[in-house]
């Protein structure tokens, strides 16, 4: 098509923008796409491409217009399209496509719509392919689900027809490109200062610490948080569906799950990975979500000698948490009896971290709570620190905070082995606090 083309058809004094963006598109990476450059280098070339097509055009356009025209058209060819100014804006910390007309963000903990388009489906799935193929995963109608995460770590899902009754769905979690440390969250109130050490001490102190909460609750932050404890001399195995985590430590090895092939071969599970890893002489196993049947093999490495493990679940409390994990150690396909999965965790888990998203958006660590043993046939939990809600203030905001419950955990004198004694004010709660936390349980 040629500049009298676009003319012809949209008009020189109202020209169509739809129509004008796909021509330059079309015209700027016919001329571009053979060349081989740095990306610097390609980005600056496009521009000056971008620029000769458009005065081709001979288009008279307002500079509001004509920037906008330039920085779309960049993004459609170097980036990934409409959603490229959302995941450049740091206060979006999620984004979801429910259609072309239909693009929502989370900002601070909030859902709102934004005014951000696609041209149709096709090219939802256009952008959906950019961010899968480089990972060598696809996806169709025979294969309509995919897990993906972007350069930058950010956790991507896509869902297209059939399953997708209302058309193709995509979300993308974006990730902070500087990760939250403990000091941030107790800077955010989502966690005190006696909390911070006292899991610090757990971390070093090598004890097995599974993080639970609900979808967003933020159980990765606090993952990637407390993996800055680990020691640099340790060799740490990250294990995760789509790799997320980005530990900060020096000798780390990432490994990473992959989906079968056209054929149906080929496919590595997490708890494949999980098995592999008790090869490759780890000091401390990290399970980016247990989710599976390998939550039994898990627990076998920690009571194996692999302790200090980390890992999450999704779960709305520690005893929903425990409920949980004794399903996936289930689906493992061993037929256990209860008592013994439970025994099982009750052996392997030493403190379980509840995080959850609370009514005004922000994310707060609402319990830790010891694996005390066993009971019976009852795995017994004890609450080292409770968040305790008082209110809601005029502008919606959750009032409450955490506290000490008095009680010490029955793993202190490991931790005061390993050179940690925690002083008394980090549990310290009155007489009054201790009664009623013993009424509760």
């Amino acid at each position: 098509m040629t500049a009298s083309g676009v003319n012809a058809s949209i008009g020189a004094p109202a020209p169509d923008y739809k129509k004008l963006r796909a021509y330059l598109i079309a015209t700027v990476t016919q001329d571009i796409g053979v060349v081989e450059l740095t990306p610097e280098k390609r980005q600056q070339a496009i521009q000056d491409r971008l620029a000769e097509a458009l005065a081709r055009t001979k288009l008279t356009l307002s500079d509001p217009m004509r920037n906008r025209l330039l920085r779309d058209i960049l993004d459609e060819i170097t980036g990934y399209g409409p959603l490229q100014s959302l995941l450049d804006d740091p206060e979006i910390t999620e984004i979801m496509v429910n259609g072309p007309n239909k693009v929502y963000v989370e900002k601070k903990g909030l859902l709102e719509r934004t005014n951000v388009v696609f041209d149709d489906n096709l090219h939802i799935l256009k952008i959906i392919d950019r961010i899968v193929s480089p990972l060598g995963r696809h996806i169709d109608s025979d294969s309509p689900m995919v897990d993906a995460r972007l350069p930058d770590g950010s956790r991507v899902n896509a869902i297209v027809p059939p399953c997708a009754v209302d058309g193709t769905s995509l979300t993308i979690r974006k990730f902070r490109k500087d990760k939250f440390s403990i000091m941030q969250l107790i800077e955010l109130n989502s966690l005190t200062q006696g909390m911070a050490d006292f899991l610090r001490a757990c971390v070093l102190g090598r004890l097995n610490i599974m993080i639970s909460g609900g979808t967003g609750s933020g159980k990765t932050t606090l993952l990637n948080a407390l993996s800055g404890f680990i020691p640099e001399g340790e060799r740490i195995v990250t294990i995760e569906d789509a790799a997320e985590l980005q530990l900060q430590q020096d000798h780390v090895v990432r490994l990473e799950t992959k989906l079968a092939s056209v054929e149906s071969h080929g496919a590595v599970t997490v708890r494949e990975l999980v098995r592999n890893s008790l090869r490759m002489r780890p000091d401390r196993i990290i399970v980016g979500e247990c989710r599976g049947g390998e939550a039994l093999d898990m627990l076998q490495a920690m009571n194996t000698g692999h302790d200090g493990s980390l890992t999450t679940i999704h779960a709305n409390s520690p005893r929903d948490a425990l409920s949980r994990l004794e399903t996936l150690v289930l689906m493992a396909g061993m037929e256990l009896p209860i008592k013994i999965v439970r025994q099982q965790i009750s052996s392997a888990m030493d403190v379980i971290v509840q995080v959850s998203r609370v009514r005004d958006g922000t994310r707060k660590l609402t319990a830790i709570t010891e694996v005390a043993g066993m009971e019976g046939d009852v795995v017994v939990l004890s609450d080292i620190f409770k968040f305790h809600q008082s209110g809601v203030d005029a502008e919606g905001k959750i009032l409450g905070q955490v506290k000490p419950t008095g009680i010490r955990p029955l793993f202190g004198p490991r931790l005061e082995a390993a050179g940690f004694k925690l002083g008394a004010e980090i549990f310290g709660a009155t007489a009054a606090d201790i009664l009623a936390a013993r009424q509760r349980r």
